[in-house]
């Protein structure tokens, strides 16, 4: 299968799923159809697993990889990788292990800091804990954000002014899930850093510019037009742009991931200092990793055919 030829290929594009990003993912799923379509692929079809009849259909489809354009809780958590895996489908980017890791703030977290990536001062609070705000604000001050522990897209996430507001923020992450994060507000710049390659290599800075009536990268900002948000290069100094790069690919490989990632940070005097990584980053047309793939030269069809290309050869191992 490694001499594969695209048209030869059937391929799986799975959008749409069952957490907040569903209209995101199809977005994401279109965009990758129409470039898989631009890289020679002549037998693909897009699959939603929030149909009734999906199970019967990815089973029975005789699908030779699927591509994973979900995200969120249900596709970017290690659930449908796990189907997959059951299935014998190769698929595009992280694992089981990979994924649940990544989709997990908290778990994330720890597993940077044991690899010596700088993170936010923070603290987990469960829905059932009980809460001291004294002690939270000793811990990261009366600025802070706190969002749910899994979820993307900046569902569930508050910039918190005030302590007054902890309360409030909570309750909005806990209707995303059962654990929160609580993070300080770091001033800075910042920036993402997609990670792509069989041998983990960063892609071009995007600085992300503050947008007027946002206080920081939400939904609001996230799908407008990225000529006005996204700075590539960032305009960071060489220091830190070279020490991103290095956290990105050490975030990526520490995580486990696969194929893809992309990491976000803070860059500001406290150093460049890490948030998440997204192991399925949007694919839409207004998404950082698209825009950072042309940056470096590669149109999305060429990342699309390459993420398959990783796919097959990784379950050729």
């Amino acid at each position: 299968m490694s001499e594969y030829q695209p048209d030869e290929l059937r391929v799986a594009v799975l959008a749409g799923g069952i957490s907040d990003e569903r209209d995101i993912s199809f977005s994401s799923g279109k965009n990758v159809m129409a470039a898989l379509a631009e890289a020679g692929y002549t037998h693909v079809e897009m699959l939603d697993p929030a149909d009734d009849d999906f199970l019967v259909k990815l089973s029975e489809g005789s699908y030779d990889v699927a591509f994973i354009a979900l995200h969120g809780r249900g596709g970017e958590d290690g659930m449908i990788q796990s189907i997959l895996e059951y299935l014998g489908i190769p698929y595009t980017g992280s694992g089981v292990i990979a994924s649940a890791c990544a989709a997990d703030k908290d778990v994330a977290k720890a597993i940077y800091q044991r690899a010596g990536i700088p993170t936010a001062r923070g603290i987990t609070i469960k829905r059932d804990d009980d809460v001291c705000i004294a002690d939270i604000v000793d811990e990261v001050g009366s600025e802070c954000f706190v969002k749910p522990a899994v979820n993307g897209s900046s569902y569930g996430v508050t910039y918190v002014k005030d302590e007054s507001e902890l309360l409030d923020a909570l309750e909005t992450a806990f209707e995303c899930d059962e654990k929160a994060l609580v993070e300080e507000r770091l001033v800075g710049t910042e920036i993402t850093v997609g990670v792509l390659g069989d041998s983990p290599r960063a892609l071009p800075i995007v600085e992300i510019l503050p947008q007027e009536g946002s206080e920081f990268y939400d939904l609001d900002v996230k799908y407008i037009d990225p000529t006005l948000v996204h700075r590539i290069p960032a305009a960071i100094s060489p220091k830190d742009y070279h020490r991103a790069e290095e956290y990105a690919v050490a975030a990526h490989e520490a995580l486990g991931c696969k194929g893809f990632s992309r990491s976000d940070f803070i860059v500001g005097e406290h150093g460049t200092t890490i948030l998440e990584t997204n192991t399925i980053p949007g694919m839409t047309d207004t998404s950082l990793f698209p825009d950072e793939a042309r940056h470096a030269g590669m149109p999305f069809s060429a990342v699309c055919d390459e993420l398959i290309h990783i796919a097959l050869e990784g379950a050729e191992e």
